[in-house]
This record gives C-alpha cells, sequence and structure tokens, in this order.
C-alpha cells in the first residue's frame, strides 16, 4: 500500500515563537550579528501623558489669548497709534457733522480739531479710558478717498439711517468696501430718537431685518445723545480686531502733516516731507516707499519728532508762581519740537533698494552668430536663381539685349492702369459735382426739428449719441460672441494662410504640447520674472516674522523724507484728499504679468470687452491698464474670453508691479461723464508671466453634398491653396462628428471630407485654430478723480434697498 504525500495546497502552519520574554543572549544568536537601524528623524517626538497635554493646550490658548488683548491694549494706548475711524455715511438724510459734534465729548477728554478740504477730522484723547481716537471722514460721494481711508482705517463706524438702512449710494459703497475687505465695523443709527416711540419698536424690526442682509449677527448701536455716543466709544475701543492680510505685512501711514521742498534744479520737483504714526511693521528707511495713486519712491532719513497728540500732556510749572500749572501739549510748542528732533535713520546707498522697475533689453541678445562663407554662398545662389526672369526672344538674343526687351504683360499692365487713372478721375468728378448740388439743395431748404415736448429736448441734449452707437456695437458683439462663440469668416479678398499664419491646429485643446518660451513679445525682455513665485513669497514672508529690522516701531510719530516727489502730490494732498504711503516688500517696484480672479459684478450689465482701459485697485495700489480675460481652468493653456462674462469667474491678465497674495481686486470702469462703475471683483491668483492665454477662431463650413462617410464642404474657404495648406488640421461639426480633409476639388474652396460617421444636412462643419495673445503694455499709475457720485446715475445699476 502506497503512503500518502501531501499535495501543494496543504495547509502550511506558522512556527510557534517563544513570545516577549526571550532572553537577550538568544536574541543576539539570531540575530547573528546583524544590528538594528537607528531612526533618524528631524524632530524627536516626545509622547506625552494626558494631563501635560492638558497642560500644554492651557498654555498655548492661554499665550493666545494675552495676545489678543496686548493687540487690543496697544492700539490707541500712549505707546501705540491713535486709534483710526473711519466714519461713512450710508444715507443722505445722516448728519456727519451732527455725528461729529457728539462724539466730540469734551467731558470725556480733549480734541484736536483738524479740517483739510472736504476731509473733516478731529482726534481725541480721553485719558480716563487711556485710549486715544483718531476719527476722520471722506466728502460726501468721494469714493477713492473711501477706499484709501479703509485701507488704513482700524474700525470703520457706518452711519445708518432708522427707517431705510442705506440709499443705493450706500449700497454701492458697501460693495466697494466688502469686495476690498472690511477691517473692524461698527452699525451706528442716527436720527431713532425722532420715530414716535409706538413705531420705534416696529421700525427697529424692520431695520434689523434689512441689516442681516449684509451684516448678519451684528448688533446696532444708537447714536443721538451724549451717553449713547459713550457708549459706542468704549465699544470701539473693546470689540475684536479683525485683520486685512496685504497691510498686516507691510508698514503704512496715513499723513497728518505734509511739508515740500523744492529741488534746486527743478522746483516741480523735489523732497517730501510726511509725518505721521507708523502702523502695521517696523519702517525701515531702505525699503521704498509707495504713495497710494502717485508711484513709488525712495527715501533719504527718518526723523523722530515730538508726538503731537499724546496721551498724558507735559505739566509745565510756572517759575513765578509754583503753585500754578498748565497742560500743553507737544503741538503747540514747534520750538521745542525743532530742539528735540532725532534723525533715527539715514538712508544707506549700499542697502537702499533700487527704483529700476523694468529691466533694460540688449538687442543683440539671443542673436544667431555671424554665417559661414557656405552659408553665405548658398544664400548668393539661391538668390541668383530667384532673380532669374524666363522671357521669350528672337534666337540669337544676348542676354544683355533681353534685359532690354519688355514683356507684353508689363506693357498692357501700365496701359490698364491709365485707363484706371482716368476712370477713377472721371467718378471723382461726378461725386464732387452731385455733393455741390446737394449742398445748394441745401441751402434753399430750410430744416426745422419740432420736439413733443420741452423735457424730450432737454433729455437729447444730454446724450451722447457716439457713446451710444458705440454701445450699441458692443452690445451686437457680445451677442453674436454668445450665439457662436469664437467664429470668424473666411476673408474673400485675402489668403487664409495668410490671414491665420499665425494660428495653429491642435489635436487636443488639452494634451497638446505648447512652449510657454515660444515666440514671446518684445515686452517680454522689459519684465521680471521669478524662479520659483511660491518659494519667493513664503521666503519673504518667514523673513518678515522672524527678523527683527531696524527702523521706526509701530506707534512712533516720525517724519519721512520722501526724495524726487512731484508737487503735484503736495497739491493733492492740500485740496483735501488723504495721503497714505506703503513700505514696499523686496521686488515689488517690479514690473511682471499679475492674473486675477475676478467675478463680475451683478449691478453692472454693460458689456466689458477684452483689452479695453480699466481701473485696478489691487491690495494697496491703484492703477489704469487694459487687460485680457481667460477661463479660470487647472490646465496649462486657457482660452481667452472676448467679452467679461457674468455666468463664472474668469482671470484677469495685466503688465504690473509685482504685488504678493493675498491681494483683494476691484475693477473700474470710467464712463463717458466722468463716474467710475464697478465692473467685477476678486483676489490676485499669481504672478506668472508663462500663463498661456490662447485665442480660438473657429471657421465655418456647410455641406454641399453629403454621402455615407463622405461630404463635400464649401464656404470654408475660397481657393485651391487655403484648402492644401490647414489639410492636416481636423475637423469637427457642432453634432459632435469629427473628419478630416481628404482633398480640394475646384479652384474655389470645395473640398471632400471624411467623418467618423453621417452628416446631417442642417450640420455646420468647423476648424479650430489657436494662438497666444499677450496683453497690452498700457500701465499707467495714475488714476484721475472720479465725478462724485450721483443717486439718479448708481440707481441704473444698484437696485434700491427694499425695507418691506
Amino acid at each position: 500500500m502506497a503512503a500518502h504525500r501531501s499535495g501543494p495546497l496543504k495547509q502550511q502552519n506558522k512556527a510557534h515563537k517563544g513570545g516577549r520574554h526571550r532572553g537577550r543572549g538568544s536574541a543576539q544568536r539570531d540575530g547573528k550579528g546583524r544590528v538594528e537601524l537607528k531612526i533618524l528623524c528631524k524632530k524627536v517626538r516626545k509622547e506625552l501623558s494626558r494631563v501635560d497635554q492638558r497642560h500644554r493646550a492651557n498654555q498655548l490658548r492661554k499665550q493666545k489669548k494675552e495676545a489678543v488683548l496686548a493687540e487690543k491694549r496697544q492700539l490707541g494706548s500712549k505707546d501705540g497709534p491713535p486709534h483710526q475711524v473711519l466714519v461713512v455715511a450710508l444715507h443722505n438724510r445722516i448728519s456727519l457733522s451732527e455725528a461729529f459734534r457728539l462724539l466730540q465729548d469734551r467731558d470725556m477728554g480733549t480734541v484736536h480739531l483738524n479740517e483739510w478740504g472736504s476731509t473733516y477730522s478731529f482726534i481725541l484723547l480721553c485719558p480716563r479710558l487711556k485710549h486715544r481716537w483718531f476719527f476722520t471722514s471722506a466728502g460726501p460721494g468721494d469714493l477713492h478717498s473711501v477706499l484709501d481711508m479703509a485701507k488704513v482705517a482700524d474700525t470703520i463706524l457706518f452711519l445708518l439711517d432708522p427707517q431705510e438702512g442705506w440709499d443705493s449710494t450706500g449700497d454701492y459703497c458697501l460693495s466697494c468696501l466688502f469686495a476690498q475687505g472690511l477691517p473692524t465695523y461698527t452699525l451706528a443709527v442716527q436720527g431713532f430718537s425722532g420715530i414716535p416711540l409706538k413705531k420705534q419698536i416696529d421700525a427697529r424690526k424692520k431695520l434689523s431685518k434689512a441689516v442681516e442682509k449684509r451684516f448678519p449677527d451684528d448688533r446696532l448701536l444708537l447714536l443721538d445723545t451724549q451717553q449713547e455716543a459713550a457708549t459706542l466709544l468704549r465699544q470701539l475701543a473693546n470689540q475684536k480686531r479683525r485683520h486685512l492680510a496685504f497691510r498686516d505685512r507691510r508698514a503704512y501711514l496715513f499723513t497728518h502733516a505734509a511739508d515740500f521742498v523744492p529741488s534746486e534744479e527743478n522746483k516741480l520737483v523735489g523732497t517730501l516731507k510726511i509725518s505721521g504714526y507708523v502702523r502695521g511693521q517696523t519702517l525701515n528707511v531702505n525699503s521704498l516707499l509707495h504713495i497710494v495713486g502717485h508711484g513709488d519712491f525712495q527715501m533719504k532719513q527718518i526723523d523722530a519728532p515730538i508726538d503731537p497728540f499724546p496721551l498724558n500732556p507735559k505739566v509745565i510749572k510756572s517759575q513765578k508762581d509754583s503753585g500754578m500749572a498748565m497742560e500743553v501739549c507737544a503741538s503747540d510748542v514747534a520750538s521745542d519740537m525743532e530742539e528735540d528732533l532725532k534723525v533715527l535713520m539715514k538712508a544707506d546707498p549700499d542697502r537702499q533698494e533700487s527704483l529700476q522697475t523694468e529691466v533694460i533689453p540688449d538687442p543683440m541678445e539671443g542673436e544667431q552668430t555671424w554665417p559661414t562663407e557656405e552659408e553665405l554662398s548658398e544664400a548668393k545662389d539661391y538668390l541668383k536663381e530667384g532673380s532669374k526672369v524666363i522671357k521669350k526672344v528672337p534666337k540669337g538674343t544676348s542676354s544683355y539685349q533681353a534685359e532690354w526687351i519688355l514683356d507684353e504683360g508689363g506693357e498692357s499692365g501700365g496701359e490698364r492702369d491709365e485707363d484706371d487713372d482716368t476712370e477713377q478721375d472721371f467718378m471723382e468728378e461726378e461725386s464732387q459735382d452731385e455733393k455741390s448740388e446737394e449742398e445748394e439743395e441745401e441751402e434753399e431748404c430750410e430744416t426745422m426739428t419740432i420736439g413733443d415736448s420741452v423735457r424730450d429736448d432737454l433729455y437729447d441734449e444730454k446724450m451722447d449719441e457716439e457713446a451710444e452707437e458705440k454701445m450699441l456695437e458692443k452690445y451686437k458683439q457680445e451677442r453674436m460672441e454668445e450665439m457662436f462663440p469664437d467664429e470668424m469668416d473666411t476673408p474673400r479678398d485675402v489668403a487664409a494662410k495668410i490671414r491665420f499664419q499665425k494660428y495653429r491646429g491642435l489635436k487636443s485643446f488639452r494634451t497638446s504640447p505648447w512652449d510657454p518660451k515660444e515666440n514671446l513679445p518684445r515686452d517680454y525682455a522689459r519684465i521680471f520674472q521669478f524662479q520659483n513665485f511660491t518659494n519667493t513669497r513664503k521666503r519673504i514672508f518667514k523673513e518678515i516674522e522672524e527678523k527683527e529690522d531696524e527702523g521706526a516701531e509701530v506707534g512712533w510719530y516720525v517724519t519721512l523724507h520722501v526724495s524726487e516727489v512731484p508737487f503735484s502730490v503736495v497739491e493733492y494732498f492740500r485740496k483735501g484728499a488723504p495721503l497714505i504711503a506703503f513700505s514696499l516688500l523686496p521686488h515689488e517696484q517690479k514690473m511682471s504679468v499679475l492674473n486675477m480672479v475676478v467675478s463680475r459684478n451683478p449691478g453692472n450689465t454693460e458689456p466689458v470687452k477684452a483689452k479695453e482701459e480699466l481701473i485696478f485697485h489691487c491690495g494697496f495700489r491703484r492703477f489704469r491698464a487694459s487687460p485680457l480675460f481667460s477661463q479660470h481652468t487647472a490646465a496649462d493653456k486657457h482660452k481667452l474670453q472676448r467679452f467679461l462674462t457674468a455666468d463664472a469667474a474668469l482671470v484677469v491678465t495685466v503688465y504690473a508691479p509685482i504685488t504678493f497674495p493675498p491681494a483683494s481686486v476691484l475693477l473700474f470702469k470710467q464712463k463717458s461723464n466722468g463716474m467710475h462703475s464697478l465692473v467685477a471683483t476678486g483676489h490676485l491668483l499669481s504672478v506668472d508671466p508663462d500663463r498661456m492665454v490662447i485665442k480660438r477662431v473657429v471657421l465655418s463650413g456647410h455641406p454641399f453634398k453629403i454621402f455615407t462617410k463622405m461630404a463635400v464642404v464649401r464656404y470654408m474657404f475660397f481657393n485651391r491653396e487655403d484648402v492644401l495648406w490647414f489639410k492636416p488640421v481636423e475637423l469637427r461639426t457642432k453634432w459632435g462628428r469629427r473628419g478630416h480633409i481628404r482633398e480640394p476639388l475646384g479652384t474655389h474652396g470645395h473640398m471632400k471630407c471624411s467623418f467618423d460617421g453621417k452628416l446631417k444636412s442642417q450640420d455646420t462643419v468647423l476648424m479650430n485654430l489657436y494662438k497666444r495673445v499677450f496683453p497690452k503694455w498700457t500701465y499707467d499709475p495714475y488714476v484721475p478723480e472720479p465725478v462724485p457720485w450721483v443717486k439718479s446715475e448708481i440707481s441704473s445699476t444698484v437696485p434700491e434697498l427694499d425695507m418691506e
């Protein structure tokens, strides 16, 4: 009897292990001299017990709480800058002067008034609360001033109407402020005491319901009495702070005083001395300074005069009567300020940032080397062959005699030109005679337009007919673009291979390769590009957090000496406009290509075409430029959009100075009447010149004869050469078929095409062509002042707030 043998599927059990209680000797014998690999790690992990973890969490929570309290206590204290509050009236029935009268409570502290043109402000020093405020306001309808002051304000105080909350002008202002980014804000209602007591509860409910759309879960304060004003001041001092990312990493300054010292060579350019409190970060004299709306400048030195608005004024005792004492503010003793003036820092030319904004291109850079003798000789032979002309000459004629023999075509061409000239002269004489006869008839007859009413005549006088015609044409183009995206008629007077010589066909728009360094324009030689923009941004932000920079600390009152400033900046300040300065991070003065993600403002419906001049508010900058619009996708190629669409977010590409995100973006369009209309809002995406914006052109043809999978297509091209030139490009139809050109038929542009299925007679054959486009270099840092808001103008684009 044969013995049983186990098969290949027999169960194999693991050998029994001795357990964890092996001795050291047995472990060494099993290891046979092998040593365990030591784990190398950057950070040694320390496993804490539950008690230690809870204790560590409490410590971190306590540190964060102390940091928030320290920041809150520093703002407005004697060592920090004054608490800057921007007061914005959101309704035309609100009185700013009445609100300022209530806030200027002499019982709370000392009041210092400042009035510059239309900008009215005052400083309130309150030793009892250990706080000092700086209240500012912008002129009614001054959009630029409101946005600029909101960039540096610590708190915005919105004044609401008790019945309507805000009107169309206030709603437009809120849209702009929300898009730019709101700091800490407070809502106050003025005139609530004027409502009868029985209707106050219903009015409060209606107002709260209306305000919830913009400000959910926010408390409404009253501002009608001195007691309510004191409560409002305590709320402003103790509320939680909100941060704006674009200003927290930069030093900035709101100008309290300015002086201009003209240079000896040119009286229109000189040194500008601006005084104010340093905010945000430490201000270094070697960094560049950006004055909002005027450009970038260098600083010569930073002075440290006496604080003109100290929380605790100096007490000076009289020599005659030692018992008498008087409080003297530092602003009242200008002589003492001159004596105590200290120079904090002077600019070091070796360490100072350069004002160079563009690269000076070398025209010889990238040129080819000098050709060799063989290449020169080949070029000469090619030119000789190309210059030979074949003529019919009698036998025995030499080459010299052949040069003097004219072709029949040349003679006939000359005669035809003369005939054309005589015919053209005759037509011109006839047209001149017709014009003279028409002018005589116009002189004999008088025309009169009789309007239906005087009101219609006044309305027509204000209308700009040329602007109306342009707007109508834009509306037609936008509508055609929606119905037939990127479609273009093939020209008949120019060959298609010449008209579309810069375009190419792609097998797939998503996956086909395209070199971003190919065929760059000359403007790309003037801009700067980072090897890795993300890493550079992280490194600069990390240096700001870790490195302690020397210079003027936050809260110091300083005087900046800014060099090479035009006199128009001082005139701008003396008119009452706010003068705001931001320090620039490294490389932020250099030009590059900025990409911004924007969405269309729902209140604006006018068509906005690509490469149309717009006004940008990007972070702390304000400038004019002509942008490109493209799709916001994750691919390497992005299709150009000819109009700013309202259904999706688009990317705006423009030449502008480098700005490190995050930064908010507002796009305005200047109307014919001078007003600025908000077009789109968004944020800064990246600084990347390699982002490719591809323009697509679609050529359309119609099937003439249809077979099983073949068709004769016409009207896409109009000559045989164009059909042969574009033969490699793939075709598609509106109903999803794909195909290729087989061969041309005849000489009028008909072509035989094959498809992956049978065509329908109502289908349309399309050919996609692509080329890369670049923005226009139209950057201008100067933006003209807009016309003040008018309610009738804004109400056409911004809906009125419905209180019901």
